[in-house]
C-alpha cells in the first residue's frame, strides 16, 4: 500500500510514450463497496484477469492456493502472464526490451512456471526487468531473496 504499483504504472507510461519497447504486467486491487475483494493481473497490452479473490468460505476441499483471506487463481494468472514472459524471452537481442513484473510476491510464487520464466527473463541479456518485490515479513521467499542478492539488480525501497 505504499505506491509501488502506481510508481510502476507511471514509469511504464513514460517509457511507452518515449517509444521504448516495453511489455509486462502489474497487479491491481479489486474493490467492491469500498472493500478490497481481491487482485487482478493487468498486462501492459490491456488484458485483465483475476489473480485472487476473497474466499467466500473457509473450506479447502479442492487444492487451493491461499494467502490470508485470498484464494489465488493460478490458471488465470498463468494464462495471462506466461505467454507475455515467453514472448519477452524469445525476442532477439537486437530488440532490447523492458519487462515490467509487478509483483514477484507470495501469490505469484505459487506458480512454478512463473518462477522459471522470471529466472529466464533475468538471465536473458536483451531484457531489462522493472519489477517489484515485497519487503520480507516472516519467512523469506526464495526467489525474492535470490533476486535481491543478485549483483545485476538495483533495489530501491519505496516508502
Amino acid at each position: 500500500g505504499v505506491g509501488k504499483t502506481t510508481l510502476i504504472q507511471k514509469v511504464a507510461q513514460t517509457l511507452k510514450s518515449s517509444g521504448i519497447p516495453i511489455d509486462g504486467f502489474y497487479t491491481e486491487e479489486v474493490r467492491e463497496g469500498g472493500r478490497r475483494t481481491g487482485f487482478d493481473v493487468v498486462t501492459l497490452s490491456g488484458k485483465r484477469g483475476p489473480l485472487s479473490r476473497v474466499s467466500s468460505d473457509s473450506s479447502t476441499s479442492r487444492r487451493e492456493y491461499r494467502v490470508g483471506q485470498y484464494v489465488v487463481d493460478l490458471v488465470s494468472f498463468e494464462q495471462l502472464v506466461l505467454p507475455m514472459l515467453r514472448n519477452v524471452n524469445h525476442g532477439s537481442d537486437a530488440e532490447k526490451k523492458i519487462c515490467v513484473i509487478d509483483e514477484i510476491g507470495k501469490m505469484e510464487l505459487f506458480s512454478q512456471a512463473f518462477i522459471q520464466a522470471v529466472r529466464q527473463t533475468l538471465t536473458g541479456s536483451g531484457t531489462v526487468v522493472l519489477g517489484t518485490i515485497p519487503i520480507p515479513k516472516g519467512k523469506p521467499l526464495d526467489l525474492v531473496e535470490e533476486i535481491r542478492s543478485r549483483k545485476d539488480v538495483k533495489v530501491f525501497n519505496v516508502s
